[in-house]
Formats: C-alpha cells, sequence, structure tokens
C-alpha cells in the first residue's frame, strides 16, 4: 500500500522538478531599489546568454518606473512572446539569513508581480543573502528555486556569488 502511494502522489511532483527546461527567460527583479534590480537583471541576462539561454531583462519591457504588474497584461505579454519568450524568471531577496526554506505558495503570475520585497542586494554586516527565484509559463508557476550567498562585503560580491550558485543550478535546468 505505502509504494502505491508513493507512485501515485509522489512520482509526479519529483516529474515536476525534473521537467524543467530553461531555453529563455524575461529576467524580473523584485527588489525595492532601481539601481539594485537594474543590477540583478542585467548580471543574470549576462550570465544566461553567456550558457546558450535566450534572455531578456525586463527593463527592456517596460519604461523606467512603471509597475511590473504591467507585464502580466495581454498586450505586453503579447511583445514578450513575439520576442520568442515563453518563461518568466522572478527574482528576488527573501533575506539576510541562510536559514531560509523556499516558499509553499504557488500563486498565478500575477499574484507573484505583487510580491515585492523589503530587502536590497547589500546591507552593512550582512554576511550572507538568500535569493528566491520563481519561473513562470503562461501564467502558472513550473518551477522555483532558493539560491543562498555566503561570505559577502559588497554589493559586487553579492552579484559575483549569485552568478557562482546559478552555475551550478543551470546545469539541473538544460
Amino acid at each position: 500500500m505505502k509504494k502505491i502511494f508513493l507512485f501515485t502522489f509522489l512520482l509526479p511532483l519529483l516529474g515536476f522538478a525534473q521537467d524543467f527546461k530553461l531555453n529563455n527567460a524575461l529576467v524580473v527583479g523584485q527588489l525595492d531599489q532601481e539601481r539594485d534590480r537594474y543590477s540583478l537583471e542585467i548580471m543574470l541576462t549576462e550570465f544566461f546568454a553567456e550558457n546558450g539561454v535566450k534572455a531578456v531583462p525586463s527593463l527592456n519591457v517596460l519604461k523606467q518606473g512603471q509597475d511590473l504588474n504591467l507585464l502580466a497584461t495581454d498586450s505586453l505579454q503579447s511583445i514578450v512572446r513575439n520576442r520568442g519568450i515563453d518563461t518568466y524568471l522572478l527574482v528576488s531577496v527573501r533575506g539576510y539569513d541562510r536559514r531560509f526554506k523556499p516558499s509553499q505558495a504557488k500563486n498565478e503570475f500575477a499574484t507573484a508581480l505583487d510580491y515585492g520585497t523589503l530587502f536590497g542586494l547589500y546591507r552593512d554586516e550582512v554576511v550572507s543573502v538568500s535569493f528566491e527565484m520563481f519561473f513562470y509559463r503562461d501564467g502558472q508557476l513550473v518551477h522555483q528555486e532558493m539560491v543562498k550567498c555566503g561570505s559577502i562585503s559588497s554589493r559586487e560580491t553579492v552579484l559575483k556569488r549569485f552568478r557562482k550558485k546559478l552555475k551550478r543550478k543551470l546545469k539541473k535546468w538544460s
């Protein structure tokens, strides 16, 4: 009976995580400060381009200062789709501690755009940052990832460590 339960309920969950293939993405940084948001989006876009994943930062779709919720509108989604992008990557700082666990919320894309964050990329006297990444296709969550970066001492080292950690994660996504 236990084996039937495992095959019926757990295997589809494992398949959910294993079937994720990243070929393209619109990178959306969910940070309070625009400077941090743009730095993160550009770094991720360059990282993905170097590794064969077509990526576009949201700043190429939205005008400076526009609300991220506009990405859920049909007109902007059509523009993104015409550029050959079908995956939206939402990235935010979860906090400055290594003990955070991935969020259990499985919200739709429009709801996830409202998440926001109170954290910046870096804060003095902090030595670790936890990032949470949500991947959406057709308005539905298809994958999420938690990336924890330690031994940071500046904004630049946060981005450097995040990039290094992503290199390992990208192998699972391709």
